[in-house]
């Protein structure tokens, strides 16, 4: 089975649904648009990798920023976030488990 990275859209750009992204021959029925997940995937198929980003007490996510089957793009995901939102809590997170967590300066 082939790693899925699911992207979270940002406001006003798909109403918070997730995309599947696709390599360059793949199509949705020739629709010319990205496929979508599913909503009734089966659980064994669930995408265990998440890179988190929290509010500023630490207390909940405020979004997910990446979900992922594959480690190694979760980290990749992970990294990238870490660069992009330097002074915030960042998480990178298999299944319930917090792998890597990024604190920002000065804590």
């Amino acid at each position: 089975m082939a790693s899925a990275v699911v992207i979270h859209s940002y406001p006003g750009t798909g109403a918070g649904r997730p995309w599947q992204l696709a390599s360059g021959g793949d199509s949705d029925e020739g629709s010319g648009r990205p496929a979508r997940f599913s909503r009734d995937t089966p659980e064994h198929e669930e995408l265990p990798y998440k890179v988190e980003l929290w509010d500023a007490t630490h207390s909940t996510v405020e979004t997910v920023l990446a979900v992922t089957a594959n480690g190694s793009i979760g980290y990749a995901a992970y990294y990238a976030a870490t660069r992009e939102y330097p002074d915030r809590y960042v998480t990178l997170r298999h299944k319930n488990s917090i792998v890597s967590r990024w604190n920002g300066p000065g804590h």
